[in-house]
């Protein structure tokens, strides 16, 4: 990355400041005037859209960005604005709960691990200390919330519906500065918030036109938030909501600013999710999602015995692009040197300064890439990092597959399935990609908390048929 990004990322300046300070009041008014899940959708959904890249750092606490500050103004508005405040409090020690919590301890286990220096290339790296764990811990205790709170307040029947809805929104007010951006290049963060938040580069496309990214970060992750919508605007069309009218164009619309996106991985994505979404049944997405969240979490293990299709995917790319090719050959071999790095410390990871990374013996440069979160997350955190980490993101979709028998309510299947087949999608963009943002954490919270109420529900159920049976039993038999 150019050095003058990497500077503007870690100092703003006095306009994208300004709206990192404004966020907390726009969400205190979400809070005060909507409903606790409403305003809790928004708040990840519009910061994700309309706040900078960058970061405000303070020496020895933690920095504020597009990601912690959210979180923390939703737990504020959840458990203290909120005229309706979430009762139901997490008493049973589930598997969620174990991986939350492994999750928010792995980072203090990983420096417990990694106290001696290293040696890499040319190149001595310090040893992760008890405060880098602790700093550690505080930073994933932050990115988790979003899975909790979205445990907590999107569990209702009406949930699943108000994702949709909200995203199709969000994709339709989006679509204006990105078919900006489009014709006339990524220029819009750099007028507003005076910096580009990425290579200028990256946004231009070989076959002409250009990647837009708007305020999103990266093109990448705007184009998947675009292929998001396009899903969400096909499954409101399938159980026929309020504007079912409109739903089928918006659907069209959606997608049509998707292929202009120029983004190949999230257009070959919504090719397979909208159609799916449209016109499968929603056991049929909903094993599709699973099936994308196995091989999510296989594919380390697939990477390390040589079984990925690595030849198959470089000579697909090469019938389109030769320069596709390329980069896709130059993504796994800095996968096989990073893996075998990782191999050494497998458990626990090598923590942070870098260490999990590859160093010329020459001259001490680095050499690597860390394209995907995957071989991010197992490098720095191990397996146990790894297992929380893509465990808390997949959970969900498994339990989704799991309740789908257990509620007869068509639509409420359908919109379950199709989030849950959004978080798969995101999940399974993790491998060559690094696009997680809170927005998937709260949406794969959801997918857990409305599955819990979906069981408790029947389980009700069941009991209340099973008194009902047992007292027709007992009861004297009349006789004429």
């Amino acid at each position: 990355m150019d050095p003058r990004i990497t500077e503007a990322l870690a100092d703003p300046g006095i306009v994208a400041s300004l709206a990192f300070c404004a966020w907390p009041i726009f969400a205190a008014v979400l809070y005060l005037r909507l409903s606790a899940a409403r305003a809790t959708l928004w708040n990840f959904v519009a910061a994700q859209m309309i706040l900078p890249a960058g970061a405000i750092k303070f020496p020895m606490i933690l920095h504020f960005d597009k990601t912690t500050i959210p979180t923390l103004c939703a737990l504020v508005g959840v458990f203290v604005l909120s005229p309706k405040r979430p009762k139901r409090r997490f008493t049973n020690f589930q598997l969620e709960s174990i991986l939350v919590f492994l999750y928010c301890l792995s980072p203090f286990i990983t420096a417990l691990a990694n106290t001696d220096e290293v040696a890499v290339g040319g190149r001595v790296l310090p040893g992760v200390g008890v405060y880098d764990g602790l700093s550690g811990v505080e930073f994933a205790f932050i990115t988790v919330m979003p899975f909790v709170l979205g445990r907590q307040v999107l569990r209702t029947s009406q949930s699943g519906n108000e994702v949709l809805r909200i995203m199709v929104i969000a994709g339709l007010i989006y679509s204006l500065p990105m078919l900006f951006e489009t014709r006339f290049s990524p220029q819009l963060h750099y007028w507003i918030y005076g910096f580009y938040s990425s290579d200028f580069i990256q946004a231009v496309r070989e076959d002409g036109g250009f990647r837009p990214m708007v305020f999103m970060g990266h093109g990448l992750v705007a184009s998947f938030f675009m292929m998001s919508t396009a899903v969400a605007a096909a499954a409101m069309w399938r159980v026929h909501s309020k504007l079912h009218v409109m739903t089928g164009p918006i659907t069209g619309y959606l997608s049509i600013v998707l292929i202009l996106c120029k983004s190949m991985g999230a257009l070959v994505y919504g090719a397979i999710a909208v159609p799916l979404v449209r016109l499968a049944s929603p056991k049929t997405i909903a094993s599709v999602a699973v099936l994308m969240a196995v091989i999510t979490l296989g594919y380390p293990l697939l990477r390390a015995e040589g079984l990925a299709p690595t030849t198959l995917a470089i000579s697909a790319a090469r019938v389109h692009s030769d320069v596709r090719a390329g980069s896709l050959e130059f993504r796994f071999m800095n996968e096989d040197m990073l893996l075998e790095r990782a191999s050494e410390r497998i458990l626990t990871g090598w923590g942070r300064f870098g260490r999990n990374r590859i160093y010329a013996a020459d001259n001490e440069k680095d050499i690597s890439v860390t394209d995907g979160t995957w071989i991010l997350t197992l490098g720095e955190s191990g397996i146990i990092g790894f297992i929380a980490h893509f465990g808390l993101l997949t959970i969900g979709i498994f339990r989704v597959r799991c309740v789908l028998g257990k509620t007869e309510d068509v639509r409420e299947s359908l919109c379950l399935s199709a989030v849950s087949l959004m978080v798969a999608f995101n999940v399974i963009d993790l491998i060559p990609n690094s696009t997680n943002t809170p927005l998937c954490f709260l949406l794969a919270g959801s997918l857990v908390g409305r599955t819990e109420n979906i069981v408790g529900t029947f389980r009700r159920f069941r009991c209340v048929a099973s008194s009902m049976q047992i007292d027709q039993l007992a009861s004297p038999i009349k006789l004429g």
